[in-house]
């Protein structure tokens, strides 16, 4: 990632990033206190903030857009008492991959309005050449937070393997949260990430390569389905746009599930801007997906 930091206290590991949302939530956030989230975007966001009794104010991701948010828009909503705004690029569930300007952006926004940035990068691995922290940015340590995964860059789901990184007064805060709530991981897993951590770039290539496999058996599902995608968005998942004549997301996975037994996800569970969007995991095999295309495609001969 090109970023330099002190191991000792500027990075934090963390049970899963999962719980990092969470810790830093209570870490900056009190009740009443609002807290910017993506529309669509990890529900977890909504559900933790929801949590600490914090508003939630959605700001929109759109196809027309980009999947970036609109900051004209984000300027002109109530940002007095937003305290924390959630990004998450390689974003989920479009796979919209940020450019360093993008994160400019956002760095400076939150420098503007006092408003901590935290971005939630657990896809940077994945189908994805070009890593990019938002920690990166000049002097984003002051105003960002950067939360990473090894669940889905090294293949560790239910390890319960994170870290979160930013100054040190940021890592301190969120310490003195995690450490009331627990007492670290089981050291012999920790070793073994960090012996993970050593792999080098042809075993991240080899993984990839079954992902690419997977993408493609993806994308002809999702035509079979008559949805289009962009064929750039990067991460574990494929997010296609249902056909104009569909009445929603919905009604396609309800259908696909009833009359194929295949289960796709609706974007709607992502929010209101996924409504006319599906999900497509590449977590399941080469063989599963094929035999989703062909239980497909027998529906669609029906």
């Amino acid at each position: 990632f090109g970023v330099d930091l002190d191991p000792g206290t500027e990075i934090q590991p963390l049970i899963g990033s999962k719980e990092g949302i969470l810790h830093i939530t209570l870490a900056f956030v009190n009740p009443g206190d609002g807290v910017l989230v993506p529309n669509p975007g990890y529900p977890t966001y909504t559900s933790v903030s929801r949590l600490a009794e914090a508003k939630v104010h959605y700001y929109n991701l759109t196809e027309e857009n980009g999947w970036e948010p609109d900051f004209d828009e984000l300027e002109h909503m109530p940002l007095d008492g937003v305290k924390l705004m959630w990004v998450n690029y390689p974003h989920m569930p479009t796979g919209k991959v940020a450019t360093r300007a993008l994160f400019e952006r956002l760095v400076d926004f939150g420098r503007r309005h006092g408003i901590v940035v935290v971005n939630d990068n657990p896809y940077s691995f994945i189908l994805h050449e070009q890593q990019l922290s938002i920690l990166a940015v000049n002097g984003a340590r002051d105003f960002a937070i950067e939360m990473n995964s090894m669940s889905k860059s090294h293949n560790m789901a239910g390890w319960r393997m994170g870290m979160v990184a930013s100054n040190a007064q940021f890592i301190n805060w969120i310490l003195k949260v995690k450490s009331n709530i627990d007492s670290g991981q089981f050291r012999p897993m920790m070793l073994a990430a960090v012996k993970a951590l050593q792999c080098g770039d042809d075993w991240y290539e080899s993984i990839n390569r079954v992902y690419r496999r997977r993408r493609m058996i993806a994308e002809q599902i999702m035509t079979a389905m008559g949805c289009v995608f962009d064929p750039a968005q990067r991460g574990l998942f494929l997010w296609g746009k249902i056909a104009s004549h569909e009445p929603d997301a919905a009604t396609v996975a309800d259908r696909v599930l009833d009359r194929a037994r295949v289960f796709v996800v609706p974007g709607f569970i992502f929010g209101t801007n996924g409504e006319r969007y599906i999900r497509l995991s590449l977590c399941a095999t080469e063989e599963k997906l094929a035999q989703a295309l062909k239980r497909i495609k027998d529906m669609n001969n029906e």
